[in-house]
């Protein structure tokens, strides 16, 4: 049975798909310079800056000796992602030979940034004019209510309470390919709506994000404007008040879409309005692995299939019945068990053994969290089984690429495709190699690049 699987890419990823016109756009802003910088490989950064003040051209054979040959691999990819990003620009002369350039806006935004020294955006309300602002724990706190309010709406909106409704709109908006409907029937989760679910929380708000994005020219907004705003708002001081008289239309519009999420909270003076950044703002450009969470876990999973969650939430609940069996719920404990029939229910839904187990993994309690492994293993083992038996031919789209003109193509290709989670299966003596179908674009721009 095919799976479709959701993948949570941030907004480099977002910023790289964009035409090379309204990328060199999004560089006239300083902060978005940084951000890219912030959001490389550590390879790729060094890259960058040694290229800051070079204005001549950098061969492509020239760079390859910045690194011993064990880490060509990596330079590889430290290199695909620049041009990815257009931070490197590749030009080729007479010979044809490549070279690497820097992105001229670029390069000239990053040696004001480092001459100059950074600012913020722009400059944060007085106390004296806003009074007493929410403590960050309880800004951490709204945040988190907001974006289990959104969740459980996904799931379902009678688990909502009646006076944090969102937006039809928006909800639409946040909801592209999360929910199916047909006519005269009640919206209903997909796949990638299971699989959303159990996905880290920075995981979802890229992808919602990404979302709310890609409509954008549905309702009549540049992308690239969205996407510079979103940015620039990730540098502004958590905890801080910002004027919303300083925003466009555009931005007061993404701003008040952004507060139903709890990216930002909206409060009232009485002469001027203002929002105050969240947490899940300022991680908007950090990478997946910069930003992971680090919320202290609930679950705990026995050797009998036993599971106890520690947890007021309606959310963990309605989490937690997607793969398992919930008995009760007491007041601050939620009690239950994972079976054959519940982790079926779970495939059924496109729910994946891998992303139950992680999901557990994740969210174990402090007090097993330190143990190895943190989920016994008869029942890792076990949920892996039950995915076997359901599962004993997995058809995966893909792309079969041959008839490569050299061996040493054929290994670049390998090891394009492996570093970046392409690959599926090659044959070296024939020249043959299979990549992920959703992964053809990529591969196919690679390929170009090394002709």
């Amino acid at each position: 049975m095919p799976q479709v699987m959701v993948v949570a890419r941030n907004f480099m990823d977002m910023v790289a798909a964009l035409p090379a016109s309204k990328l060199d756009m999004l560089y006239d802003s300083a902060f978005i310079c940084e951000a890219v910088l912030r959001s490389l490989p550590p390879l790729a950064k060094k890259y960058a800056l040694q290229m800051l003040y070079m204005l001549a051209p950098v061969t492509a054979a020239a760079m390859e000796e910045w690194v011993l040959n064990e880490y060509a691999a990596k330079h590889r990819v430290a290199i695909d992602k620049l041009l990815q990003l257009r931070v490197f620009v590749e030009v080729r002369d007479r010979r044809k030979e490549v070279s690497y350039k820097m992105n001229q806006k670029f390069q000239g935004n990053m040696q004001k940034y480092l001459v100059d020294g950074g600012s913020l955006p722009r400059e944060p309300i007085p106390l004296s004019v806003t009074g007493r602002l929410p403590a960050s724990a309880d800004l951490e706190a709204y945040a988190l209510d907001q974006w289990e309010c959104f969740l459980l709406q996904l799931i379902n909106s009678s688990q909502v309470e009646k006076g944090s409704s969102f937006s039809s709109s928006m909800m639409k908006t946040f909801q592209r390919g999360l929910l199916s409907s047909r006519d005269g029937e009640a919206p209903k989760l997909t796949e990638n709506g299971f699989q959303f679910l159990l996905m880290e929380t920075n995981a979802q708000l890229w992808y919602i994000m990404r979302e709310y994005i890609s409509s954008a020219e549905e309702r009549g907004v540049d992308p690239t404007e969205l996407i510079s705003f979103l940015l620039e708002l990730s540098f502004h001081k958590l905890g801080a008040a910002y004027s919303l008289n300083t925003l466009t239309d555009v931005q007061r519009i993404a701003i008040r879409d952004l507060s139903e999420l709890g990216l930002v909270k909206l409060q009232q003076g009485r002469k001027d309005s203002w929002f105050i950044p969240t947490q899940l703002a300022t991680n908007l450009s950090a990478s997946l692995s910069d930003s992971s969470s680090s919320k202290e876990g609930f679950v705990v999973v026995e050797t009998n299939f036993r599971m106890y969650a520690y947890s007021t939430s309606k959310l963990h609940c309605e989490i937690l019945r997607l793969f398992s069996r919930v008995e009760y719920q007491l007041p601050n404990l939620i009690v239950g068990a994972i079976t054959k029939e519940s982790i079926y229910g779970a495939f059924e839904n496109g729910i994946t053994a891998e992303q139950i187990i992680s999901f557990l993994k994740q969210n174990a309690h402090p007090r097993v969290a330190d143990k190895i492994p943190a989920v016994p293993e008869n029942v890792t083992d076990q949920i892996r089984l039950w995915e076997t038996d359901r599962n004993r031919v997995e058809m995966i789209p893909s792309h079969l690429y041959e008839d490569f003109p050299s061996k040493e193509w054929f290994e670049q290709c390998c090891d394009h495709a492996r570093d970046h989670g392409y690959l599926l299966w090659e044959d070296p003596r024939r020249m043959r190699l299979i990549v992920r179908g959703e992964f053809h674009p990529e591969m196919r721009e690679f390929l170009r690049r090394q002709r």
